[in-house]
């Protein structure tokens, strides 16, 4: 086989992936929620276990874990969310409630309310929805930091898969840093990415969606959000294969306040395309000196990239050549898209500079760019 295949062959490898929530159709709302009033001050409990505890753990995250009935005109959904502060936001997935007419929230205690979308990110696949009704004991989790995360450390999973309340699975951090498609589409067509993602075998099933990853301390570390499977069961349902995605909590944190305060959140855009990594096939192919680091194929012209003074690959009928390879951005090492992407959109917004390094042949350039927002 010819060398130049193996960069199509690169170029055009996908992962399925399939988001982890329920759907069923005609499904209705509880004519008989809750109906209890807010004039009483509500109980605030914060969560505190001690480690590796499991059925301590369980017993003190559960009641912050809700489960979310979601009604849309081609029917509904199920999804899990968890309460994320004081005020009772609740923290889910965009894909549980981007299309939903109607919410119900219903509480392990028993206590079900009504609530509305309060912010939305289809960038990273979160959503915050806001209580018709507090409960008169609030359960707020406590939000972990990526920093501690590791692989092989035991995570747990709480939600509500196939409609099974308060479902409580184990498993370990399989991978970090990974990178999926975002539900937000790029002007042409294509989706845009997300970064920073959490990989665990911790059964994540439709119905999981949205809900916490927790650690042994019983901090929420992830939110739960899709399954990567090939296999679906007799509902049609995606059946899961040990591949489970949650979106990191420091991402969480970058997003949510914009959910709660503006509705909405703006993701970083530099404005390249580019090769998610480079094999040491594709580096004799393109002539790289490494293979480490981001190959931009493509900038996009008036974008925060082009503005700084990056370059893409020269297309030709054979081989491009000739592009940028970003190794660097501020004081982070970039060894593929997953560095890159997950440091932009974890810790960065528009309007940021940040500094690139690159390699362009045999010179090593860094050039100062201010993000933008994505179109």
């Amino acid at each position: 086989m010819k060398r130049r295949s193996l960069l199509y062959t690169a170029v055009i490898l996908l992962v399925l992936s399939a988001l982890a929530c329920s759907f069923t159709p005609n499904l209705g709302l509880s004519d008989a929620l809750d109906s209890t009033d807010n004039e009483f001050m509500t109980t605030i409990t914060k969560v505190v276990i001690e480690e590796g505890d499991l059925p301590a753990l369980y017993e003190a995250i559960n009641p912050g874990v809700v489960a979310i009935r979601a009604l849309t005109e081609e029917g509904g959904g199920l999804g899990t969310g968890f309460v994320w502060d004081e005020d009772g936001h609740i923290v889910t997935n965009y894909h549980v409630v981007q299309s939903a007419t109607d919410l119900e929230v219903d509480f392990p205690s028993g206590f079900k309310t009504r609530a509305e979308v309060l912010g939305l990110d289809p960038d990273t696949d979160l959503a915050v929805i806001e209580l018709d009704q507090i409960p008169s004991e609030l359960t707020v989790l406590t939000l972990g930091q990526n920093q501690d995360l590791a692989v092989g450390q035991t995570v747990i999973a709480i939600g509500n898969p196939q409609g099974l309340r308060s479902t409580m699975t184990k498993g370990i951090i399989s991978a970090l840093g990974r990178t999926l498609e975002s539900l937000h589409f790029a002007p042409g067509g294509g989706a845009f990415s997300t970064g920073n993602i959490i990989q665990t075998d911790a059964a994540i099933n439709p119905g999981n969606s949205g809900g916490p990853l927790i650690n042994l301390n019983g901090e929420v570390v992830g939110i739960n959000s899709a399954i990567s499977t090939s296999n679906i069961d007799i509902s049609g349902q995606p059946v899961n294969s040990g591949l489970g995605f949650a979106i990191s909590i420091d991402t969480a944190k970058n997003v949510i306040p914009d959910l709660i305060q503006f509705g909405k959140h703006d993701s970083p855009y530099v404005g390249i395309q580019v090769l998610h990594e480079v094999s040491l096939f594709l580096q004799e192919e393109l002539d790289l000196s490494q293979s480490a680091g981001v190959y931009v194929l493509e900038v996009t012209p008036g974008s925060p990239a082009d503005m700084a003074g990056l370059i893409g690959a020269e297309i030709g009928e054979v081989i491009p050549k000739g592009g940028d390879l970003i190794v660097g951005i501020d004081d982070q090492r970039v060894d593929n898209f997953a560095d890159f992407m997950g440091y932009l959109l974890t810790y960065k917004k528009p309007g940021d500079q940040v500094t690139i390094m690159v390699l362009r042949e045999t010179e090593t350039l860094e050039f100062e760019l201010i993000l933008d927002k994505r179109p």
